[in-house]
């Protein structure tokens, strides 16, 4: 087998032109249907070929759920009822877009629609709400997301390796095929209402990491952006994943892909350096990765949270009420608490032993001293989270047995759902926050107890507080969660070092006043002012000029299914055209035809490196023409090529790139 520079050779040297080049098919430049690329030769295409209908800017936001909430009608009359979400951080974000940005929301559903109700909800959502639902069938929704999300990527991203059936299960390819089947079903949902040359696309989270390649592949210049709200592991995590190249292929077709931390950025590179042989850049404070001529930017940027929703619920009379009831309840103690979803990463049985440590070694603290635990329901399911359950409950109920007293309950377990203004009462009330998570993502709640803690006139006055006086607060972290860089003023902790931790505990009940007072206005100044209005509009902004040079730039699309990619090139960028070289070769009087070995005399891949006898009669058929002067420039030693092309006697030879040569 001989290489396509190789069979190149053998055409010049025979006169004639090969015949790949030869009456070819052109293809359409945008694929349309599966197995379409673009068209290689079609040195006009610059853009999209489908035409923009809008003008002003326009966000088309991804997620896997819309922030939408339904029910059915209550009239009975079997319709649907629908409002918006205001927890969800798609709509939250929508406040830092600035009101000239029309946005576009494309999502599943929480509810199963019926297949007889889908055209009429579409229509409805799309009407009213400018929402565009993706319905997923429940079984291929439950490969998809129970399955391929929760079974692998969500423990994997999270440090949980597959060492047995039991955790999390092995690598299933049917899960798989379903995940890439549905994120299929999100790109065809996005194409229906995109103007590619106008619209940016924000996507968001683990649950479609591949859909950048389907929305790159049908528009060569989509503006897109990726945010991940989970950690990335490490290479020597990551890299056990089977399909580890094509989900990092798939998020390299974004712009701009963004990240919590700096280690998660960090580690994401390190995979695409070890793996796919990419290197990054940072000039100005930007970190570029180039990829095929494009350069895909990575963002650091935590994200906030929304601070307008929180003091509106802080102004609720059931708020106040609340507060009080809780105020009266746990009259002269000290309360500790903890706000956790009910799974094996959120450390609650490590915060139960660390509560458990406290109350041991200082007696002077049972009594006064009460952990208030909300186990919010779990979001996956399966036996892990049974056993956290059971783990919990056991652990609740040897504390309380051991350390209780009439009137005083060491921790209070909340496993109900609460009212979102039920657990703003109980953040006003805490002297200290702990998050014991072995690791998360970001983790809001420190965040939302900062804002709780500030208070309001109304809650001064039910608690009995100066409101002039210094708010104050304290917060023990764990040092594996994404905002614990962001809170310098917090007690970092290992969880899994339960003494450090109940150490830590004792140590923000003791601090002094004023301190506690400093670290809280240092943490209220950053929560503030990072809030997730602040961070939409810095990931839009840096979009923005992610994509700026779309425009000038010359893309074709190469590969198939999730393999595929863009080549950017400058556009002064001209294809060479092989009938232009054979007319040229065809003319001219002097030719110099110099020649790399290895890559064009052979194939990378080849096993053997030494030439063939038809390659040593290509140099042969070159060299006798008295128009060509033909150079073999290589890395090998002079020994090893002077005895290969001994044949060739006219030919030239620059071993060891070129420190000796062979006129």
């Amino acid at each position: 087998m001989v290489s396509r520079s190789y069979s190149n050779l053998l055409d010049l040297a025979s006169g004639d032109a090969p015949s790949f080049g030869r009456e070819r098919k052109r293809l359409p430049r945008v694929a349309t249907v599966a197995g379409i690329l673009t068209d290689l030769d079609d040195e006009n295409s610059v853009g999209s070929d489908a035409p923009s209908s809008f003008s002003q800017d326009r966000m088309i936001i991804v997620g896997n759920q819309l922030p939408l909430r339904a029910h059915r009608n209550p009239d009975g009359s079997g319709g649907w009822c629908f409002s918006w979400d205001e927890d969800s951080l798609l709509l939250q974000l929508k406040d830092g877009l600035g009101e000239d940005v029309e946005v576009i929301y494309v999502g599943s559903l929480k509810e199963e629609i019926a297949p007889s109700e889908q055209d009429d909800v579409a229509q409805t959502l799309l009407e009213t709400f400018k929402c565009v639902p993706a319905f997923i069938p429940p079984d291929l929704f439950t490969k998809f997301y129970h399955g391929f999300c929760k079974q692998h990527l969500w423990p994997l991203f999270h440090y949980m390796l597959p060492l047995s059936p039991d955790l999390g299960g092995r690598f299933d390819r049917s899960l798989w095929q379903a995940y890439v089947s549905v994120n299929k079903i999100f790109a065809d949902k996005v194409m229906e209402v995109i103007s590619p040359d106008d619209d940016y696309v924000w996507v968001h989270d683990y649950h479609l990491m591949v859909l950048p390649t389907f929305l790159r592949k049908r528009f060569n210049r989509v503006k897109l952006g990726f945010f991940l709200h989970s950690p990335f592991p490490s290479s020597e995590i990551y890299r056990t994943l089977p399909v580890r190249d094509e989900l990092l292929r798939a998020l390299l077709n974004s712009d701009l892909i963004g990240f919590h931390t700096f280690d998660y950025a960090r580690h994401f590179l390190s995979c695409c350096s070890r793996m796919l042989g990419l290197s990054y850049q940072s000039k100005r404070g930007y970190i570029g990765l180039g990829y095929y001529g494009r350069t895909v930017n990575i963002k650091i940027l935590p994200v906030g949270i929304h601070i307008g929703q929180l003091q509106s619920v802080l102004n609720l009379p059931e708020t106040e009420s609340k507060v009080a009831e809780l105020h009266d309840r746990f009259r002269g103690q000290t309360v500790m608490l903890g706000v956790d979803d009910m799974d094996i990463f959120k450390g609650i049985s490590l915060k139960l032993l660390a509560m458990e440590q406290l109350l041991t070694q200082h007696p002077n603290k049972r009594g006064e001293v009460v952990l208030v635990q909300i186990a919010n329901p779990a979001r996956g399911r399966g036996r892990n989270v049974q056993e956290v359950q059971s783990e919990t409950k056991a652990a609740v109920r040897r504390i309380n047995e051991t350390f209780g007293s009439p009137g005083y309950t060491p921790v209070v377990l909340i496993d109900s759902p609460l009212q979102f203004y039920e657990r703003i009462a109980y953040y006003t009330i805490a002297e200290c926050c702990l998050v014991t998570a072995v690791r998360d993502g970001m983790n809001l709640i420190p965040y939302e107890y900062i804002i709780c803690r500030q208070g309001n006139e109304k809650l001064d006055e039910t608690l009995g507080l100066n409101p002039s006086a210094p708010r104050k607060s304290m917060l023990v972290v764990s040092e594996f969660i994404g905002c614990s860089p962001s809170l310098s003023g917090a007690i970092r902790v290992n969880p899994w070092n339960i003494d450090a931790v109940a150490e830590a505990m004792n140590s923000a009940l003791i601090v002094p006043e004023p301190e506690k007072q400093m670290r809280h206005e240092k943490h209220h100044r950053y929560v503030s002012t990072h809030d997730v209005a602040y961070w939409a509009h810095s990931f839009l902004q840096d979009l923005e000029r992610a994509c700026r040079d779309h425009v000038r730039r010359r893309c074709w699309g190469i590969g198939f299914g999730l393999g595929f990619r863009v080549i950017a090139l400058d556009p002064n960028f001209r294809k060479l055209s092989v009938e232009h070289i054979v007319s040229a070769y065809k003319r001219t009087k002097h030719r110099a035809i110099l020649l790399d070995y290895d890559g064009t005399m052979i194939l990378p891949s080849s096993i053997s490196r030494t030439p063939n006898m038809e390659a040593v009669g290509v140099l042969n058929s070159l060299c006798t023409d008295p128009k060509n002067v033909v150079f073999l420039v290589s890395g090998k030693d002079r020994e090893t090529l002077a005895e290969w092309f001994s044949s060739c006697e006219k030919l030239g030879i620059a071993a060891e790139h070129g420190y000796f040569v062979r006129c």
